[in-house]
């Protein structure tokens, strides 16, 4: 589907252009275009990138295909910049989406196969205070930018709400090792997911809040910088809930190890208790033909099994093996 807002002096005066009055608006240079590819056939792609832009073969390659880092690249007059958007699920848990933007003089595209959050939000805001919003395109790139950075936060907390599930599970008496180590791997795919998105976009924010490119205005790299900043906090959050899953992996490992141990004791603890028994018993199976003991020889054996039996159970209370 191919959505398109014009704006003039940060007015929305069109939307949602058939194709041939697409292009006469791209080439009004004193108009300010705005185009979002939302899951696009090849033929919409190919109208779009190809025929009305003319984007550099490389850049719409890369667009097209799935791209597993955030990256930005300078075509001199517009800038391509991938960037990924997160989501959580109840269906399909953790989930990312890539919003490709090409950032041009006047105008903006943004292409994703599947419908986002950010970008609905970006739209209702632009379509109902077109004056704030519509300023440049470097203006509508950071409110794309912004939403989408917004949305981490939810996407951190649910995985948060999972970590605690999780440490309370590693904590409780009757815990499933299978099911337990399933869940940490499950997480910490998450989290790692998580880390490998938002470093690489941290850097991409901060090349744009550094004023590299002659397409971000001076006026708007307070507010990249500002994202770069959100961004770092995230980060720095996700590392925190990664950490203390590591931590809770620790102590699953040393709950399991110290469990072992318990058994192990409990065994030596019953094997020691049986020893005297063994013992008298073993030597008292012998056949002699002359044994002073033979003639009190139950009484002497019993006798003996119990004392030492009761000893050794007094010595392994005393150790606290029972």
């Amino acid at each position: 589907m191919i959505r398109s807002f014009i704006f003039s002096d940060g007015k929305l005066v069109g939307q949602d252009l058939e194709r041939e009055a697409l292009r006469l608006v791209r080439g009004d240079k004193g108009l300010l275009l705005w185009v979002d590819l939302d899951n696009p056939t090849e033929e919409e792609t190919k109208f779009v990138l190809e025929s009305v832009f003319q984007f550099h073969p490389l850049a719409i390659e890369d667009c097209v295909a799935p791209n597993s880092l955030p990256k930005v690249e300078d075509y001199e007059d517009y800038l391509f910049i991938v960037t990924h958007a997160v989501d959580f699920t109840r269906t399909d848990k953790f989930a990312t989406t890539e919003l490709d933007l090409f950032l041009g003089k006047d105008y903006l595209v943004s292409f994703h196969t599947a419908p986002l959050k950010s970008v609905q939000s970006a739209i209702d805001r632009t379509v109902k205070s077109a004056g704030v919003v519509a300023r440049g395109p470097d203006r509508l790139a950071h409110t794309l930018l912004d939403f989408l950075v917004d949305n981490y936060s939810p996407t951190l907390d649910e995985l948060r709400e999972e970590l605690e599930e999780l440490e309370e599970h590693v904590l409780s008496e009757a815990t499933a090792r299978r099911s337990v180590i399933g869940e940490i791997v499950h997480v910490r795919r998450d989290f790692s997911k998580m880390r490998t998105i938002i470093r690489p976009q941290r850097d991409v924010i901060d090349r744009l809040a550094r004023g590299d490119s002659k397409l971000i205005r001076p006026v708007m790299l307070p507010y990249f910088r500002d994202l770069r900043d959100n961004l770092a906090r995230i980060e720095d959050t996700a590392v925190g809930y990664h950490d203390r899953l590591l931590l809770a992996f620790d102590i699953f490992l040393n709950k399991a190890q110290f469990e072992a141990n318990e058994g192990i004791k409990f065994l030596t603890a019953i094997t020691a208790v049986t020893i005297p028994i063994m013992v008298i018993g073993t030597w008292y199976g012998m056949n002699f033909e002359s044994m002073p003991e033979l003639k009190h020889g139950y009484a002497w054996a019993l006798g003996s099994t119990a004392v030492t039996t009761l000893l050794m159970v007094i010595y392994l209370k005393k150790k606290k093996w029972f």
